[in-house]
């Protein structure tokens, strides 16, 4: 039986339900696969509940010559019983580089950009550059990101096939959910979700809100998430009295979609941004930065303006909420594109044929 080893670092979500969907898969093919992570991912993504083994890897966020030391050890003993390592996350791809230099094949599944800073931006490419000259196939979530790892010399760089998000459930009607955000005819309603951190650009949403404004207004813009710019938005939204509602954390992601005129991201980098593939479920009208991979997810199904163009994208935004026909155009290119995403069946069978590529053999197994 082909024993495949998944390892990944700290994870809040993609990451780790893209891991915990991988492992079920695997697990029902036929192979046997051992989780590796710390022990709040281990629990936050009941990865014994796909039917792998699993065990407690403590990695940190940041180096740690001793941490890293003990992690590269565990790390090179799981990798001595397997026939492939698949790790997720580019630190954890790193430390698996230097714990497999002689052992079992290794996959390493970029989902990341650089952070922003010189000094986390410095780490990072020293890890990029120990990942490009020792995995054997680096998987990336967008193109630039393989372009990156070309250049740095990596053997073999391949898309990652990542399952899209089902489609969320809708609780509430459109005329409902509009009423509760204070919507009335003929008032537009732009909706985004998102962490207000500084990579999504909140402040360009704010920005774009402003040119709107000063071109007629008549939208309402709903941004649902939470993070470490709130306060700061917060007051610009009240000194410059834009009309703008900020959310917080909401269940009903859904709703929301279904019933904005538009949908609009203004972030700067995006791997697979899986909030838009909800978007494209709902049959949204979408606007977005052409930031990342949200190119390869949305297709011709969404108006792409330049990264950090607040002008470009108010012109959007106004374009879409005035224009009946643009606006349903987009909406029937969203469900079909909603149709094209990729299931978790899609991504197992590119991840089994990945590791027979490399000359794992994973033999036909059970129906994935």
């Amino acid at each position: 039986m082909t024993r495949v080893l998944l390892a990944l670092g700290t994870s809040t979500g993609g990451v780790g339900r893209h891991v915990h969907d991988l492992a079920q898969g695997l697990v029902r093919h036929g192979l046997e696969v051992l989780i590796a992570a710390p022990a709040q991912v281990l629990d936050q993504f009941s990865m014994a509940a796909t039917g792998a083994r699993t065990v407690e890897l403590s990695v940190a966020d940041r180096p740690s010559p001793r941490g890293d030391a003990a992690a590269v050890g565990a790390l090179r003993a799981m990798a001595a019983r397997a026939d492939v390592v698949h790790t997720h996350g580019l630190r954890l791809g790193a430390l698996a580089a230097l714990a497999t230099r002689r052992g079992a094949p290794l996959v390493v599944t970029l989902h990341n950009a650089a952070p922003s800073g010189r000094v986390a931006a410095g780490i990072h490419a020293a890890l990029e550059r120990v990942v490009a000259a020792r995995a054997d196939l680096v998987l990336t979530v967008s193109r630039d990101l393989q372009l990156r790892q070309r250049k740095l010399g990596a053997r073999r760089v391949e898309h990652a096939v990542i399952a899209a998000p089902e489609a969320g459930e809708i609780t509430a009607g459109r005329g409902q959910v509009r009423a509760s955000l204070g919507v009335r005819d003929p008032m537009a309603l732009a909706v985004s979700v998102g962490r207000l951190a500084t990579q999504k650009r909140p402040d360009l949403l704010l920005d774009a809100m402003v040119r709107v404004e000063r071109s007629g207004g008549g939208v309402l813009l709903a941004i649902a998430g939470d993070g470490p710019l709130r306060a700061e938005l917060s007051d610009r939204i009240a000194a410059q009295d834009l009309p703008v509602r900020l959310l917080g954390h909401r269940h009903d992601i859904a709703d929301l979609l279904a019933a904005a005129d538009v949908v609009v991201s203004a972030a700067d980098w995006e791997g697979q941004p899986v909030w838009l593939q909800e978007a494209l479920h709902q049959g949204a009208a979408i606007v977005t930065t052409d930031a990342g991979g949200t190119s390869q997810v949305v297709g011709d199904a969404a108006v792409l303006v330049p990264v950090g163009d607040s002008e470009a994208l108010a012109t959007a935004i106004q374009r879409v909420v005035s224009d009946g026909t643009t606006r349903d155009q987009l909406r029937s290119a969203s469900e079909a594109r909603s149709a094209e995403l990729p299931t978790q069946q899609d991504a197992v069978r590119a991840a089994i044929a990945a590791y027979d590529s490399l000359g794992v053999g994973c033999g036909e197994g059970a129906p994935t």
